[in-house]
């Protein structure tokens, strides 16, 4: 069943608008040493300073990479600056890795995970604190799970092309985006059975988190049909706080307007907690979530802030820029976390989310059974027989997949159309049809059955994997210009980070104050 809407019709008498498609990726990994125990060691020197270094952060843990892409106008060029970066990291850990899968590597005691650690500017002591509220909130250990995040923007020339109401290019835009959002709440479930890799978990993580996991072995708790239990209710979900905020993307108002509620509403667990101990911060604030990142959530609207600037001023004052897909698990196959198929597929759907006709939420904005359906998904996707829940009705996720790839097909013919990629798009949409014939072609179904047949558990199958990525990375190593380049981003940002701590004339209560105060209603 093939789309035929009059969008699907308009844009493809333009597919040269397509070129203007940017992507983007963070992809986040666990430093390890090489028995796979998490590294207790400082970021490295060699990798630039974690806040100013553009290419090469933390996120969470001192210990949680972030390996950062400009934004690419093609799946080539993209995978490529990714794979520098990770041959460069890899070239420059001593005697530790980056642990390629999302649920973490063997952790140790929660007072002994490192919060990353920024330096002593405003800025940095924002971040830091920040994430100590978040080991108050959630426990250090739910914050070392790892994912790569996809960002994907569309030329505003596409918005013009199509049939939106609003009255200025901000609003089309904005408008556009948002209900890109809408269908990929609808249809996000397909991603997690598709590309999800996190079916199981290791003991050492879920020491209290077992009740309805089983045993694999004795070092590893699964379910026999799971995708990603990263993206179960085992996360922020599993959050009374998080569970009960409930944003809206029918309007960039009324998000904006919920949004603004949750990093300003008290939460009486938190207000227990206070802001300060023993004369030092532990949170930014005793609100629901302390700013608009804390929101857990599978795609985020986004726009680029200023230092010190809100996200949601920033949304506000300039509208939605691109949007962020966040609940893609660690590629275990690929050395950099992702595959060359997956990024054109994501493509593809996202483009696909665009531009089919995305009614708005009833429910006050909430789409129940789109929640419901991605939950089931993650934790029994590969159930023989499983159904969800379409139009009210019940249908077979396989149906429904299948209908979706139909459908998903002639934006990928336009893909290949207007970036000259021959059939490399539909050959990546068309391709994960066999996964929705047989489950034994999901990541999550090969992960388990290789570790069935090597007669081991996540650890010590994810640490060989590990090992063998750094092994190919290095094999590889980059040219001395390159070399070159990586170095010099190192050393420029920590000039950067010493002007930011020396430019700061501000004290750090006044600071998070301002901060706090530059939320607009």
């Amino acid at each position: 069943m093939t789309s035929s809407h009059p969008r699907l019709s308009l844009l493809g008498q333009y597919p040269s608008t397509l070129k203007g498609i940017l992507r983007g990726i963070e992809k986040e990994g666990l430093r390890v040493d090489e028995h796979g125990r998490l590294a207790q060691t400082p970021h490295p020197t060699a990798l630039g300073s974690a806040l100013t270094n553009p290419r090469i952060t933390t996120d969470y843990s001192e210990a949680l990479l972030e390996l950062i892409t400009g934004t690419h106008d093609s799946t080539e060029s993209l995978l490529g600056e990714l794979e520098q970066t990770h041959r460069f990291v890899a070239q420059h850990l001593q005697g530790e890795l980056i642990w390629n899968q999302s649920a973490p590597a063997s952790l140790p005691p929660e007072a002994d995970i490192p919060i990353a650690w920024y330096g002593t500017s405003n800025t940095g002591m924002l971040k830091h604190v920040y994430r100590r509220g978040l080991a108050e909130r959630y426990g250090k250990a739910m914050q070392c799970i790892a994912g790569v995040h996809y960002n994907y923007s569309l030329p505003d020339q596409l918005w013009e092309l199509l049939d939106t109401t609003s009255a200025t290019p901000e609003q089309r835009r904005s408008e556009g985006y948002l209900a890109q959002i809408r269908n990929f709440t609808r249809y996000s479930w397909l991603l997690m059975y598709l590309f999800g890799a996190s079916p199981a978990m290791s003991k050492d993580f879920l020491q209290n988190a077992g009740q309805y996991l089983q045993e694999f072995d004795a070092t590893t708790l699964y379910l026999p049909y799971a995708t990603s239990l990263r993206m179960s209710d085992l996360g922020y979900q599993s959050n009374k706080a998080q569970s009960e905020l409930q944003l809206c993307y029918n309007d960039l108002d009324t998000f904006l307007s919920r949004m603004h509620s949750a990093v300003t509403t008290p939460w009486p667990d938190y207000e227990a907690i206070g802001t300060h101990r023993n004369g030092e911060w532990i949170q930014l604030n005793t609100n629901i979530i302390q700013i608009e990142n804390e929101y857990y959530s599978n795609i985020r609207p986004k726009r680029t802030t200023g230092r010190g600037e809100r996200p949601a001023t920033a949304l506000a004052e300039r509208g939605v820029q691109y949007i962020e897909v966040r609940c893609l698990d660690i590629d275990p196959q690929s050395p950099i976390g992702i595959s060359a198929d997956t990024s054109r597929f994501m493509d593809a759907f996202l483009l696909f989310c665009a531009i089919e006709p995305s009614d708005i939420f009833a429910n006050n904005g909430f789409c129940t059974d789109s929640h419901n359906n991605f939950g089931t998904v993650v934790k029994e996707g590969r159930k023989p027989g499983l159904t969800l829940i379409k139009d009210q009705q019940s249908i077979s996720l396989a149906d429904w997949g299948t209908e979706l790839i139909e459908r998903i097909v002639p934006y990928a013919q336009l893909l290949d159309q207007a970036l000259d990629s021959g059939n490399r798009y539909v050959q990546a949409v068309s391709g994960q049809q066999a996964k929705l014939t047989d489950s034994k072609l999901t990541p999550s179904a090969i992960l388990l059955a290789d570790m069935r047949d090597q007669g081991v558990g996540l650890h010590e199958y994810t640490l060989q994997q590990s090992l063998r990525h750094r092994e190919a990375l290095r094999a590889s190593p980059l040219s001395d210009d390159q070399q070159h380049e990586y170095a010099h981003i190192a050393q420029e940002s920590f000039a950067e980070q010493k002007q930011l701590e020396d430019g700061d004339t501000e004290d750090f209560d006044s600071y998070v104050a301002r901060f706090h105060r530059a939320l607009k209603p």
